[in-house]
C-alpha cells in the first residue's frame, strides 16, 4: 500500500504524497475542471462543474427550491441550512448513480459552485436573483448555513463541496463583465463587498472560492495578488481551492490587457492563487514553465489542494468507509424533499400591499379571473441555474387547487416582453381583449406579472436583446403596464402576484391593485404556495431582502460601485423613501414586541426582548436587529442588520429572543479599511423591520429602541 491509499494518514499527507508521484504533465492535467484520469495512479477522470444554486442544476430531475434571492426572504438560516442539506443529498445520489455507469461528465461531479454571496447593489443587475439580496449580514448568515447544510458535519467527509463565488465585488454589468474594472474604496470594500466571504470561509468553512469575471481595483479577480493572497489567504486563512470563473483567465490578454499571451494569463493566475482554471488556458503551464514564468513548486501546491478536496470527498477511499457512497437514486427528489421545497416557496413569499382583501374566502368567490404572461409559465417559476423538476405548479395550477369549486377565467393577457403573441398580429395587445372581458365577468382577478430568466439573468444565457441579462429600468416590459391598467380599471379588484428576481417599480400597482405579492421565482411547485396564500391557508412571513425603489432613475450609474453616489444605494446608505423597504412584509396575523433590555458580557452586548402573537393564526416571524451609531462623522451606514431570530408562533403565545452582539457588530470601518471600534451611542433597534419611517407608515408599528453608550 503506497503511503496516498493509507486512510488511517491525513488528506494533507496522502494529497502531497500522490502529487509527488505525478510527472508535470500529470498535475498540470488536474488543473482544469475537466481533470484527466492517471490510470497508473488510480486517479479517475473528475469534472469539477456543477451548479447548485436552488437544487441540484443541469442533471436531470431534482428538488428544486425557489430562487435564492426567494429562499433569503425567509431570513432564516436554519431553513437554507435544510435546504442545503437536501440539495447535497440529492447531489450524492446522482453521483453514486453516475459513477456506477463511469459517468464523470459535466454537471455530475461533488463539487457545487453555489452559493452566489454577491451584494444585490443594483436592481438593474441581470443576476442579481442568483444572489441573497443587498445587506452584507444576511448573506452572509444565509451563505453560511447554505455551505453547512452542503458540506454536511462529517467529522472526516465532505458531503459535497461548496463554493463561494464571485470574489470578489461584482455585481454588473453582465455586458462589460470580461472587461470591467470594478473601483470600489478600502472602507466599501470591507464593509459591504468583502463580509459576506469572509463568513463563508472562516465559520462556514467553505472549500472553494471562486474567483470573478471583472478586475478589482484594476487587478484581475482570478489573478488578484491582494484578493487571493493577502486577504484570502493570508488575512483569512483559507487552505480550500481556487477556481476561476469560466473562461475568466483569458479575459486576461484578450480584454484585461494585464498580460500579453495567453501563456500568460496562465502563470499570472496560478502565481497569484488561482488553482483551477474553468476552461483550459492552464494546459499551457508546461509551456510556462519552460519560458520561466512560473514554477513547478507552484503548480504542486495547488494540485495538492485540489486532490485534498478529492480526497476530502471520499473519492480515493474504500466506498464501505464513506458514509455518503451508500446513498442511492432513491433519495433523490423524495416526497419529503419536495414537500420542504413547498414549504421554502411559502417562506418566500412576501406580501406588500393588503387593502383587506386577503385572504380570499373560498364561500364568497365564485368566479376567479387569472390572467398574465406570468400565470400559466414554467419559466416565471424556476429562476436560472435550474435542474428538471418531476412536477411543476404554474400560479394558475396553484389558483385552480386552492380554489377547487370556483370558475377559473384564464388569459394570458400580452407576451411578457412583445406587443403581440401572434408573429402575424399586427396589431399590439392581441390578447388584451379577451382579459379585459374576463377580469369583468370575475369576482376578483389576481394579474400574474413579471419577468423570468430569460430577460434577467447572465450575460450569453439571457435572452435579454436590451442589456445582455442586465435590465434597463425597472418598468414592467412589453405591454404588461398596459394590461395591468386596463384589468384595474374594470372596476373589478386586482391582486399583483409579481414575479421577478428583482425590484421593480411598482408604483402604478401600489396605487391601484388591491394586494401585491412578491414572489421572486418561487420553485417548481411554486404556484401552490401562492393559491395557498391568497386564500389563507397559512400566513405570509416572506420579508424583502432588496429594496424596492420608487423610481429607477434615482440609481446611481450601474457601473459606480460606491454605494454613497447619488442618493445612495441599498437601505444602509439610501437618502430617499423607498416604495417597500429592505426587510419589509405583512402577515395575516400580528405581533406585538416588549420588554428590550441590552446586558454587556466582557465585549458582548446580550439583548434580550420579548414577542408575541396577537392575531388569530399561527405564523412565522423573522426578529430583527438593527444597530446605528449616531455619529454620523464616522460616515457610517443608516442603520445596519445584525441580529436575526426566527420563531413559529402559535395566537396568544410570546417567544423570547435573544441576540448578541459582538465587537465587530458594533465597530465601524475606517477610510483605510480598518475596523475600528468607536466611542459613543448605538441605537439598537428590535422588530419586524427597519426603524425607518417609510417601515412605520406602512405597518403602524414601530420596532423597540434602546440606547447602549460605548
Amino acid at each position: 500500500m503506497e503511503k496516498y491509499q493509507d486512510q488511517s494518514l491525513g488528506f494533507e499527507e496522502r494529497a502531497a504524497d500522490l502529487v509527488s508521484r505525478m510527472t508535470l504533465e500529470e498535475k498540470i492535467s488536474q488543473t482544469v475542471f475537466t481533470a484527466a484520469a492517471i490510470d497508473r495512479l488510480g486517479v479517475p477522470a473528475y469534472n469539477y462543474w456543477n451548479e447548485a444554486l436552488h437544487g441540484v442544476a443541469r442533471a436531470g430531475v431534482a428538488t428544486m427550491f425557489p430562487q435564492a434571492v426567494g429562499m433569503a426572504a425567509s431570513f432564516d438560516e436554519g431553513l437554507l441550512k435544510q435546504a442545503g442539506g437536501i440539495i447535497s443529498q440529492e447531489g450524492r445520489a446522482k453521483y453514486n448513480t453516475n459513477s456506477k455507469y463511469n459517468d464523470r461528465g459535466i454537471y455530475k461531479g461533488l463539487t457545487f459552485w453555489s452559493p452566489n454571496v454577491n451584494i444585490f447593489r443594483d436592481p438593474r443587475w441581470g443576476r442579481g436573483h442568483e444572489t441573497y439580496g443587498e445587506d452584507p449580514y444576511l448573506t452572509s448568515r444565509l451563505g453560511v448555513g447554505f455551505i453547512k447544510g452542503i458540506q454536511g458535519d462529517h467529522p472526516k467527509y465532505l458531503k459535497a463541496a461548496a463554493c463561494a463565488k464571485h470574489f470578489a465585488v461584482h455585481s454588473g454589468p453582465e455586458a462589460l463583465r470580461h472587461e470591467f474594472n470594478a473601483v470600489v474604496s478600502e472602507k466599501e470594500l470591507r464593509e459591504t463587498y468583502l463580509p459576506a466571504f469572509k463568513a463563508c470561509v472562516q465559520e462556514a468553512k467553505a472549500e472553494a472560492v471562486m474567483g470573478a469575471y471583472n478586475r478589482t481595483n484594476d487587478e484581475p479577480c482570478c489573478g488578484s495578488e491582494k484578493l487571493l493572497v493577502r486577504i484570502l489567504r493570508d488575512e483569512w486563512g483559507f487552505n480550500g481551492h481556487v477556481t476561476s470563473d469560466c473562461w475568466a483567465i483569458k479575459d486576461f490578454h484578450e480584454f484585461h490587457r494585464v498580460t500579453h499571451t495567453a501563456v500568460e494569463s496562465a502563470a499570472l493566475a496560478m502565481n497569484k492563487g488561482c488553482d483551477l482554471n474553468c476552461g483550459h488556458l492552464f494546459l499551457l503551464l508546461n509551456q510556462a514553465v519552460s519560458e520561466g514564468l512560473i514554477t513547478e513548486e507552484t503548480i504542486t501546491k495547488s494540485v495538492t489542494r485540489l486532490i485534498i478536496t478529492r480526497m476530502r470527498l471520499g473519492l480515493f477511499d474504500n466506498p464501505e468507509d464513506v458514509p455518503f457512497s451508500s446513498i442511492s437514486y432513491l433519495e433523490n427528489d423524495t416526497p419529503e424533499s419536495s414537500a420542504f421545497a413547498e414549504e421554502v416557496s411559502r417562506r418566500s413569499l412576501v406580501l406588500l400591499k393588503n387593502d383587506g382583501i386577503l385572504p380570499l374566502k373560498r364561500e364568497d368567490v365564485k368566479t376567479v379571473a387569472v390572467i398574465g404572461p406570468n400565470a400559466g409559465s414554467i419559466n416565471a417559476l424556476i429562476g436560472n441555474y435550474y435542474g428538471t423538476a418531476s412536477r411543476y405548479i404554474t400560479v394558475l395550477d396553484g389558483i385552480r387547487e386552492a380554489a377547487p369549486d370556483a370558475r377559473i377565467l384564464y388569459a394570458e393577457g400580452c407576451h411578457l416582453y412583445k406587443e403581440t403573441d401572434s408573429n402575424l398580429e399586427l396589431i399590439p395587445g392581441d390578447r388584451m381583449a379577451e382579459a379585459i372581458e374576463a377580469a369583468k365577468m370575475a369576482d376578483v382577478a389576481v394579474a400574474a406579472l413579471g419577468l423570468d430568466e430569460t430577460l434577467e439573468g447572465e450575460e450569453g444565457d439571457a435572452s435579454n436583446a436590451f442589456a445582455a441579462g442586465d435590465k434597463r429600468d425597472l418598468r414592467f416590459p412589453g405591454l404588461q403596464g398596459k394590461l395591468l391598467k386596463a384589468i384595474t380599471e374594470t372596476g373589478t379588484p386586482v391582486i399583483l402576484v409579481n414575479i421577478t428576481g428583482s425590484s421593480m417599480d411598482l408604483r402604478e400597482a401600489d396605487a391601484s391593485c388591491k394586494a401585491i405579492v412578491q414572489a421572486f421565482y418561487p420553485g417548481a411547485r411554486g404556484g401552490r404556495a401562492i393559491g395557498s396564500l391568497l386564500f389563507g391557508d397559512y400566513s405570509p412571513s416572506g420579508k424583502l431582502p432588496v429594496t424596492f425603489y420608487r423610481t429607477g432613475e434615482e440609481l446611481p450609474g450601474i457601473t459606480d460601485y460606491s454605494m454613497r453616489s447619488g442618493q445612495g444605494r441599498t437601505y444602509r446608505f439610501m437618502k430617499n423613501e423607498p416604495l417597500y423597504p429592505f426587510a419589509y412584509g405583512l402577515s395575516y396575523t400580528s405581533f406585538e414586541y416588549s420588554d428590550i433590555k441590552a446586558v454587556r458580557e466582557g465585549e458582548n452586548v446580550i439583548v434580550t426582548a420579548k414577542v408575541k402573537n396577537t392575531g388569530r393564526i399561527k405564523g412565522n416571524e423573522s426578529s430583527l436587529l438593527f444597530v446605528s451609531h449616531e455619529d454620523k462623522s464616522l460616515d457610517v451606514p443608516n442603520w445596519s442588520l445584525k441580529g436575526i431570530n426566527n420563531n413559529e408562533i402559535m395566537p396568544g403565545e410570546i417567544a423570547e429572543l435573544l441576540f448578541t452582539l459582538t465587537k465587530p457588530d458594533l465597530s465601524v470601518f475606517d477610510e483605510a479599511g480598518e475596523e475600528v471600534y468607536a466611542p459613543g451611542k448605538i441605537d439598537i433597534y428590535v422588530g419586524s423591520g427597519q426603524p425607518d419611517s417609510r417601515s412605520f407608515a406602512l405597518t403602524g408599528v414601530e420596532p423597540l429602541h434602546i440606547v447602549l453608550n460605548v
